[in-house]
């Protein structure tokens, strides 16, 4: 049986508003170890900097494979069998991509894309988490892990998108990040820029953008069970409840229930 290590990190997870005791525990029911990682994360840095400790997480990781779960990634109690029998019946591969449904409200759910998640670090030691615009994907010899070129699981990957956060918490922590990806790319992208106020309405933006896709329903009681007491305890206010009201106001045209149906069953 593979051993397993989940690394995930966390910055003043309280403050932050993370639901970090939920997702440890989800984290022990599949883990033979969690490695955390961010404690000490610097207020101002480079956006190079995530990748530089998620390496070191993967290198001083003792399982045959290393999950990298960001501290708002969940997988159901139900799945985590499942996982254990996907990690030996793909022993060879250099990683297994899975699934990841982007929850804003607890009602619905979109798949946003599909990540490697899982990486085989006893047959492929030398994996490096470099790539991608964003610097923290996983290479094999210089080259992307491609999602088309591993195994694809169809067990999801819950995400919940600053669930817990207040806009001034997300106005602060998306500003912060912004001055990061400024001092490493020489502009701020899509982040809109380096304030709180800028930053807030450069996500809210995409906010706007993305909840019309989510077209997919989701019971309270479909979601994993590690957050469900937290789910049903949300408050006015916070991003989860009725993300900042676009919950009321948000339609869904026909073409996006057609894209979402076909990412999920067919692509």
């Amino acid at each position: 049986m593979s051993t397993v290590t989940v690394f995930t990190s966390m910055t003043n997870p309280d403050e932050r508003k993370d639901p970090w005791k939920q997702a440890l525990n989800c984290y022990e029911d599949l883990a033979d170890e969690i490695n955390i990682i961010g404690q000490k994360f610097p207020e101002e840095f480079k956006w190079d900097y995530f990748g530089k400790i998620f390496q070191d997480a993967f290198n001083s990781s003792k399982g045959d494979w290393v999950f990298r779960m960001d501290v708002d990634y969940f997988f159901h109690e139900k799945d985590i069998p499942k996982i254990r029998r996907i990690l030996n019946k793909y022993s060879t591969s250099p990683a297994i991509a899975f699934p990841q449904y982007q929850i804003f409200t607890p009602d619905r759910y979109q798949l946003k894309t599909k990540i490697c998640l899982a990486l085989n670090k006893k047959e492929f030691p030398e994996i490096k988490l470099n790539g991608g615009g964003d610097l923290v994907l996983p290479t094999l010899n210089g080259k992307l892990i491609e999602v088309s070129d591993v195994p694809n699981v169809k067990i999801p990957i819950y995400q919940y998108d600053s669930t817990f956060r207040t806009k001034e918490i997300i106005a602060k922590d998306r500003a912060r990040f912004a001055r990061a990806w400024e001092r490493q790319f020489g502009n701020f992208g899509n982040r809109g820029g380096g304030t709180p106020e800028l930053a807030f309405d450069a996500w809210f933006t995409m906010i706007k953008e993305r909840y019309p896709k989510h077209t997919f329903k989701m019971k309270m009681s479909n979601h994993p069970k590690y957050m469900l007491p937290e789910l049903e305890k949300l408050k006015e206010g916070q991003f989860g409840f009725d993300a900042f009201g676009l919950k009321q106001n948000t339609k869904r045209p026909l073409i996006n229930y057609l894209r979402g149906y076909k990412d999920k069953y067919f692509n």
